[in-house]
């Protein structure tokens, strides 16, 4: 059994079949809609991930995220991170019909 965390409950309450069981230990980037930072002085960033520039790899957005949070690291209150849910259910979904298909139940 793993010891990850469960989901947000609003993220629970979009699809509670299957998100209300899931234990979160890492999120593949390509979920992710976008990265919310709250500064102590109450300023608050969010980076969507959907407007990555183009040319930049995942591994390049990811060290440049990680620069930017080491940098204000002193300033900042929380680092949230916020779901692509649609997507997660699509790809659950597809997955689930290919699984399907090459078993016959």
């Amino acid at each position: 059994m793993t010891k990850g965390k469960p989901f947000p409950k609003d993220i629970i309450e979009h699809w509670p079949e299957v998100f209300g069981d899931i234990k979160l230990n890492v999120v593949p980037l390509r979920y992710l809609d976008a990265i919310v930072i709250s500064f102590k002085d109450g300023k608050i960033w969010e980076i969507k991930t959907s407007k990555k520039d183009k040319g930049l790899s995942w591994e390049e957005f990811e060290e440049n995220v990680r620069e930017m949070i080491t940098t204000y690291e002193d300033n900042i209150d929380s680092v949230d991170f916020k779901l692509n849910t649609g997507k997660v259910k699509k790809d659950i979904e597809k997955g689930t019909q290919q699984f399907l298909k090459k078993k016959k139940l």
